[in-house]
C-alpha cells in the first residue's frame, strides 16, 4: 500500500458551549515536521496532541488548525466593585480638597468605569471532559486525513509502477540490438585480423587477451540481470505491509539509474543508447512522485 505525503483531514463536533473545529493538512517533507495551532483555551492538551500526530502521520511537513465559535452568549467578565468604590471616593475627595467648581455635576462614574483593572475577565479552563472530546476530535481529524492520504496513494502507485514496467518493457528491446552489435563488432574484428594477418609483429597471445578484454567491457548481462532484479524489488517494496516506504523506494530507484547509465556507457549501439534516454526519461517520473510517497 502507498500513502501519499500530502493529506487533508477535517472533524467538527461541539465541545461544551463551543462548535469546535478542527483541520490537518501537510506536504512534502524529508521528516515529521509540525506546526500545531490552538486557542489559548486547547494549550494544555498540545503535547498529547503532539504525540498523536507523529505516530499517525509519520512524516511530512504538518499544520494543525483549531478554531471554535461560541454556542451561546456567556458572562466573561465580572465588574471589580470594590475598586470601583475606591476610584470613586478617591475622586471625589480629591475633587473637594482642591475645590473644584460644580463637582457634584462630574460624572466620576463614567471616569471609574474606564480606570485599569475595573473590568475584569473571566478565565476558561479546560475541564478534563473536554479536554477528552478535543483529543476524541483530533483523532477523527487524523482518521479523516489517513484516508485522504491512501486514496492519493492509489494514484501515485499506478503511476510509478506503469513507470517501472516500461522500464522492464525497453530493457527487453534490448536485446536483439545487443545480437546485432556482437554480430558487427565480430566482423569488424575478423576483417581487422585479416589485415593484420601477415603482420609478424603482431603477438598473437597478447591480442586474444586484449579481445577478450574488450568483448567483456562491452558485455552488459549483469547489468541487465541487476536490473531487473532492482525492478522487481520495486514493485514488491510498493505491496508490502509497511505504511512508510518513500525513503526505501528512493533508496532502490538510484540503483535502478546505476545500472542504467552502466548500459548506457557500454551500449555502444545508436539504438541501445536511444531505449537507454528512454529508460531515464521513465526514471525521472519515477524520482519526481517518490518525493509524494510517505
Amino acid at each position: 500500500m502507498i500513502y501519499s505525503m500530502t493529506g487533508y483531514g477535517k472533524a467538527e463536533d461541539n465541545i461544551g458551549s463551543k462548535s469546535v473545529t478542527v483541520e490537518l493538512k501537510s506536504v512534502n517533507s524529508k521528516s515529521f515536521d509540525c506546526n500545531v495551532r490552538t486557542p489559548s483555551y486547547f494549550k494544555p492538551k498540545e503535547m498529547e496532541v503532539r504525540s498523536i500526530l507523529s505516530k499517525n502521520l509519520i512524516r511530512g511537513k504538518i499544520e494543525l488548525n483549531v478554531n471554535y465559535t461560541a454556542l451561546k452568549t456567556e458572562q466573561k467578565y465580572f465588574v471589580n466593585k470594590g475598586l470601583v468604590e475606591n476610584y470613586y471616593k478617591d475622586l471625589k475627595s480629591i475633587s473637594d480638597s482642591i475645590g473644584i467648581e460644580n463637582s457634584e455635576k462630574t460624572d466620576f462614574l463614567s471616569i471609574v468605569m474606564g480606570m485599569p483593572d475595573v473590568m475584569l475577565s473571566e478565565k476558561e479552563v479546560l475541564t478534563e471532559e473536554e479536554g477528552q472530546l478535543y483529543i476524541e476530535l483530533v483523532e477523527k481529524a487524523v482518521i479523516e486525513f489517513n484516508k485522504f492520504r491512501a486514496e492519493e496513494g492509489l494514484y501515485l502507485k499506478k503511476d510509478l509502477k506503469d513507470n517501472i514496467l516500461t522500464i522492464e518493457k525497453l530493457l527487453k528491446q534490448v536485446e536483439p540490438f545487443e545480437k546485432e552489435r556482437i554480430i558487427t563488432l565480430r566482423e569488424r574484428i575478423e576483417k581487422n585480423l585479416e589485415t593484420l594477418a601477415d603482420n609478424p609483429s603482431i603477438d598473437e597471445n597478447r591480442f586474444q587477451q586484449e579481445l577478450i578484454y574488450y568483448i567483456e567491457k562491452l558485455d552488459i548481462s549483469e547489468e541487465k540481470t541487476r536490473l531487473k532484479a532492482h525492478c522487481e524489488h520495486f514493485i514488491k517494496t510498493m505491496e508490502d505491509d509497511s505504511i512508510s516506504k518513500g525513503k526505501k523506494l528512493g533508496f532502490i530507484s538510484q540503483e535502478i539509474g546505476r545500472e542504467i547509465n552502466t548500459l548506457g556507457s557500454k551500449a555502444n549501439h545508436a539504438e541501445m543508447q536511444k531505449i537507454v534516454v528512454f529508460m531515464k526519461d521513465a526514471l525521472e517520473k519515477v524520482k519526481e512522485q517518490i518525493l509524494n510517497v510517505l
